[in-house]
């Protein structure tokens, strides 16, 4: 592409990406009202009611709903740094710029020689499809944290585990990006980093790590993989109940627990197919870094026993970490997340009714969105096995220069 084809694309994508976002902030201010429930009621009843506690200098020890690492209070408490403006606003306002480091990022990733901007097309693509729960709930900043460790980890690997590290401690799913890691420095980093914020919170806040003992009692969320079982077995008389319980709509009753702990197999099942793959992987491209960590966060998203829709966040951020890379091989995954998370919004907030419900067109929501959730897994686990391990059907590299500059990544 000349320059100024480049030129004319860049600011495509620009384009799209202000418009999407401005759509999506005029929902979070509510000067239009997004279909459904209000996703924004989390931010303004639940995060600023934790806000209030953690200013005390403890955490919210009598809150079941309060279920992460102890980091996430700077998320919580971040939107005391735009003090001119109220909680709810604040925090939207660094929700959006959170989603525009992430661009930043992979426009910087996706611009370098031999890289790509489908990358920064997935996630100005992504975000808006899963609608303005992206900017009611923090995980847009755990992601942003993410992108960056993944981008950073080829060239920097102290650097990606500092900042896997971080994130472990905002969210524990970042931990997964280490997966691919074959530097012991990024293993080592992200050690240390997570033993300094322990002790560090340990010690200046009382109650950091009683978030560990409120999922004891948890029932199984009604848009998992699992909850299928009971959204058909309502049709048949089931006797369970649906509650919201634990901060999410969950099923209690008859077999529950059993199901639950059908998840907790399969998401064992996943991390021993990891834990092979990472024995037998032996060819460790540029790429393999994202898209084992892209493997790693889709197996432990769809087998949990809670997807929600913030997940897909998660998701669109690594697919778009994936496909700045020319020669990585999930653009049919990538493509598939995509599609799932535009689902996902139909599913919550647009027709979450109908699958409280479990009526027809909520059960058929929620078949296609995990379909596609379970396809993107399987596909994107056979493309990395192919990818990376000797002796495997390995995809061939587009050319003999990606080959030359792609081939392995020193130990």
């Amino acid at each position: 592409m000349d320059s100024a084809g480049a030129r004319r694309s860049l600011m495509r994508l620009l384009g799209t990406w202000g418009l999407t976002r401005l759509v999506l902030l005029l929902y979070v201010f509510k000067v239009f009202v997004f279909p459904g429930p209000d996703v924004t009621s989390d931010v303004s009843v639940i995060y600023q009611g934790w806000f209030e506690v953690l200013r005390t200098g403890t955490f919210p020890l009598g809150d079941v709903t309060w279920q992460y690492p102890p980091a996430a209070a700077l998320a919580i408490l971040s939107p005391a740094l735009l003090f001119f403006l109220d909680y709810t606003s604040a925090f939207f306002v660094l929700a959006f710029l959170a989603d525009l480091a992430v661009l930043g990022l992979l426009l910087y990733a996706g611009l370098r020689p031999g890289r790509s901007l489908r990358g920064a097309w997935v996630w100005v693509a992504g975000v808006p499809l899963l609608g303005p729960t992206v900017y009611a709930r923090y995980d847009v900043m755990v992601t942003a944290v993410a992108v960056a460790a993944l981008l950073a980890g080829a060239r920097h690997p102290r650097v990606m585990g500092a900042l896997v590290g971080f994130g472990a401690m905002l969210k524990v799913w970042p931990v997964l990006l280490l997966v691919g890691a074959v530097r012991r420095r990024a293993w080592a980093a992200a050690g240390v980093t997570v033993m300094a914020l322990a002790v560090l919170f340990a010690a200046v806040m009382p109650g950091a790590f009683a978030f560990l003992t409120f999922q004891r009692d948890r029932g199984t969320e009604v848009e998992s993989l699992g909850s299928l079982v009971f959204h058909v077995a309502r049709q048949f008389g089931w006797s369970g109940e649906v509650l919201l319980n634990y901060g999410s709509v969950e099923f209690l009753g008859p077999y529950v627990s059993l199901v639950s702990t059908a998840a907790l197999a399969l998401t064992g099942l996943a991390f021993g197919w990891l834990l092979l793959w990472r024995l037998l992987a032996g060819r460790f491209m540029t790429h393999t870094l994202a898209d084992a960590a892209f493997v790693a966060v889709l197996m432990f998203t769809t087998t949990s026993r809670v997807i929600s829709p913030q997940y897909l966040v998660w998701l669109v951020g690594l697919a778009a970490v994936c496909l700045c890379f020319r020669a990585s091989p999930m653009r049919v995954p990538a493509g598939l997340v995509l599609a799932a998370s535009f689902v996902t919004v139909l599913e919550f907030p647009v027709f979450f009714a109908h699958v409280v419900a479990s009526d027809l067109l909520g059960v058929t929501l929620l078949f296609v969105r995990n379909g596609l959730l379970v396809l993107a897994t399987v596909m994107a686990a056979r493309e990395l096995w192919r990818s990376s391990v000797p002796g495997a059907d390995a995809l061939p590299l587009p050319a003999q220069a990606t080959r030359s500059k792609e081939t392995s990544v020193p130990s």
